[in-house]
């Protein structure tokens, strides 16, 4: 017997073609967190489906199926598409990959999903793209397990980071460790979120890059190279 769900609040965060018709979609739900789905027929001519399943839109949909890849039973858009463009787009498709790479399969997160619809607001009105993408990832690793513990940090003093460890104190920076190295105000700072100062927002940047590397692995993000031939800042 197959399991069904209907009304699923979603957005879509990858496509890929499925034998001649169809297509495989990543979906983050409001309510199964990431969810892959079978679209059939989404690339014939004649399919609505082309138009619902795109990134950015709001959609509601429901599918059948007890295996981890499930059949797309309905979708329907319930706003209209949200029109991102020049470094507003290149950094919707960042955060896209980035919930399509590190989250869980089937593992609800909706406090997350309330952020994924800020972060796309704040992109769409243009104002503050670097604070929304600080925000964003920051709020992505809390909500995975891997918020920054800086109860033992001070001020005046230098930390490094190490992925699986934390923030282990150093004497001096190195040319080799300066990357990963940080004084405790900037630490302080970002755990605060006080991203209008402008030198916590350049750690923060720093931070939050070493620490989804190692989250990431070995394969880089197809996103960030589109920043590179496209000359988006982020």
């Amino acid at each position: 017997m197959s399991f069904q769900l209907e009304a699923q609040a979603a957005y879509v965060l990858h496509t890929r073609p499925y034998r001649e018709t169809s297509l495989l979609v990543d979906l983050f739900t409001l309510e199964q967190g990431k969810v892959s789905v079978v679209v059939r027929g989404a690339r014939s001519p004649r399919s609505r489906m082309r138009a619902v399943m795109q990134p950015f839109t709001p959609i509601q949909v429901g599918w059948r199926g007890r295996q981890e890849l499930k059949n797309l039973t309905q979708a329907e858009a319930v706003s209209v598409p949200m029109f991102l463009k020049g470094d507003a787009l290149m950094c919707g498709l960042y955060v896209n990959e980035l919930l399509e790479r590190l989250l869980p399969v089937q593992d609800p997160h909706p406090r997350l999903y309330v952020y994924y619809q800020y972060v796309l607001n704040e992109l769409q009105s243009g104002k503050d793209i670097e604070l929304a993408l600080r925000t964003f990832e920051q709020k992505l690793l809390q909500q995975l397990g891997y918020e920054f513990d800086v109860q033992h940090c001070q001020a005046e003093l230098i930390y490094s980071y190490e992925p699986e460890q934390g923030f282990i104190q150093v004497s001096q920076v190195t040319e080799r460790t300066k990357k990963s190295c940080f004084r405790g105000e900037q630490l302080l700072g970002i755990a605060a979120e006080q991203y209008d100062r402008p030198e916590i927002r350049r750690a923060a940047k720093r931070l939050m890059r070493l620490a989804l590397e190692a989250r990431l692995g070995n394969r880089p993000l197809q996103s960030r190279e589109l920043f590179k031939s496209y000359g988006a800042k982020t």
